[in-house]
Formats: C-alpha cells, sequence, structure tokens
C-alpha cells in the first residue's frame, strides 16, 4: 500500500473505552441530569449515571471523528469574546426592538467560508445563532459559503469581516491550525 495514501476510517475503542467512549460527555450529562432534576436521590443519582452512560453509548456510532484543539489558550479567548458580544448584542437589541422598527435594518449576509471542516462549519454557525438578532440560515451546497440573517446592519461588508475576523479566524486556528 502506498504511505502516502490515507485512508479514513473510524477508530474503534476497545476495553473500557468500548464500554464508555465518552466519559467527560457522560460526567457532564450526568451532572446536567442532577441539575435539571434538582434532587440528589438515590434514583436520579442512578438514572442520571445511567443516562450518561447509555446516550453517549447507544449514539457513539453516529458521531463523526473527533477533531483535535490545537490552541487551548485560543480557545478561552474566544469563548470569552463569544460570552462578552451575546451580552453587548442583548442589550443593543433590547435598545433596537424598543425603539421605532425604522431603526432596524434587517439583511441577508453571504459569508464566504475559509473554514473546511465540517465540525469547524457547525461551531462557528452555532456561535452565529447564539448572538441574539443573528441566525445562520443556509449552509451553501460546496460548503463554501454561509447564509446569515442579521436583524440590524448598516454595513454589510463590515459585518462580514467582523464575523471573520471575531469568529472564523479564531475557530480556524483552533480546529485547523492555520
Amino acid at each position: 500500500m502506498n504511505p502516502k495514501v490515507r485512508v479514513a476510517t473510524k477508530k474503534v475503542h476497545t476495553g473500557w473505552r468500548k464500554w464508555l467512549p465518552h466519559p467527560a460527555l457522560s460526567v457532564f450529562m450526568w451532572g446536567l441530569w442532577l441539575l435539571l432534576i434538582n434532587d440528589v436521590s438515590a434514583g436520579h443519582v442512578v438514572l442520571g449515571a445511567f443516562l450518561g452512560w447509555f446516550i453517549p453509548w447507544i449514539s457513539y456510532p453516529f458521531w463523526p471523528e473527533s477533531t483535535p484543539v490545537r490552541k487551548p489558550l485560543v480557545v478561552v479567548r474566544f469563548l470569552s469574546r463569544v460570552f462578552v458580544d451575546i451580552l453587548v448584542a442583548n442589550y443593543v437589541l433590547m435598545l433596537r426592538i424598543i425603539g421605532p422598527t425604522r431603526n432596524l435594518h434587517p439583511a441577508f449576509l453571504t459569508l464566504p467560508l475559509d473554514v473546511q471542516n465540517d465540525f469547524t462549519i457547525t461551531i462557528l454557525a452555532s456561535t452565529i445563532c447564539l448572538a441574539p438578532g443573528t441566525v445562520s440560515a443556509n449552509l451553501s451546497n460546496d460548503r463554501k459559503s454561509l447564509l446569515i440573517h442579521v436583524l440590524n446592519v448598516s454595513d454589510v461588508e463590515m459585518a462580514i469581516t467582523d464575523i471573520k475576523r471575531r469568529y472564523e479566524a479564531p475557530l480556524k486556528e483552533i480546529f485547523e491550525c492555520s
């Protein structure tokens, strides 16, 4: 076999990883269950542990290969930026909605994508949807552009540049190492 040819195969877990394919997700789901139920009785602790194990175990064949995080410090900076942007967008959108509707300038933007990995595109689209007033509406068939609806935009080109700089560039750095 040619050593330059790489075949994409799904990693098959053996041993304990076969029965617990995503331990961090299992613990997270267990804790989330207990927080949602707001009860730490023995029955809910056991049920939460079971669901935290069973759901990742049964759904494992449908999961894409994991994408490694290449720069963890950039992740912290990215998450901080997204959190602040969500807070600011909530405040600005509240003022826009309370005010006269003539102050709203909705538009559809076509964001050309530099990222190529499906996981990275998904994170970018989800991040855009987190900010109030923006929605990722469609991914083109060739996966080279993302259609975004913005409730209020004054300059389309500046909005596209801002999204690429604030969200796409860090995600590309984190997951695609460019």
